[in-house]
């Protein structure tokens, strides 16, 4: 079917992806404009995927200070170029990691990082919570399993839903980004301050 050169204009606007790989998402869409667009996010977060092993160096660190001075957030965000780190998308977005940072309070930046006595006691606690609710011993693995990656969506910032978009995951922000920029992106570490409270 022929697809005109203001809808693929339009989706090129919309998704910063190549002339050709807009044509190509419209085509195997049938022309229908979200289908296309779903198309483009899945080839893009496979193309994210293959990009993690990109070594990631240049970058940026961003600031975000909350209620009048209270909250304090620094987050370093890696990419593989300077200027991509230069780019003002790159730096909204390392801006909002450091916002979200501030409102949602992660602990850890991803499961790797949890130390395993944390997540030893973590198992115990929902174990108890298993057998004292009766459930079958044989389904317990599954409980605990299920309620640690509730936990993940609690405790670590890529697994948590990002604050200005409650529809993905904060890693989800990176993945999107690193299909618009064609380079690995990485969350490197980050710190909150918050006025009085004990280290």
């Amino acid at each position: 079917m022929g697809i005109s050169a203001a809808v693929v204009k339009k989706l090129r606007d919309k998704t910063n992806a190549g002339m050709m790989d807009c044509k190509e998402a419209l085509q195997a869409s049938d022309g229908d404009f979200d289908k296309a667009l779903d198309y483009l996010r899945k080839k893009g977060l496979s193309a994210a995927t293959k990009r993690s092993s990109k070594a990631a160096k240049e970058g940026t660190v961003a600031s975000y200070i909350h209620m009048q001075g209270r909250i304090g957030v620094l987050v370093e965000v890696n990419c593989e170029t300077d200027f991509v780190a230069r780019t003002e998308n790159f730096q909204a977005m390392a801006r909002d990691i450091a916002m979200h940072i501030a409102a949602a309070n992660p602990t850890y930046l991803k499961p790797d990082d949890v130390p395993e006595a944390v997540m030893d006691k973590e198992k115990a606690i929902y174990r108890e919570q298993a057998q004292a609710e009766g459930k079958p011993e044989k389904i317990w693995d599954r409980i605990i399993e299920g309620k640690l990656k509730k936990y993940y969506e609690e405790v670590c910032l890529l697994n948590q839903k990002f604050v200005k978009d409650m529809d993905i995951t904060v890693e989800t922000l990176v993945k999107n980004m690193i299909a618009t920029t064609g380079e690995n992106i990485i969350v490197r570490r980050f710190v909150r301050f918050q006025l009085g409270e004990q280290e």
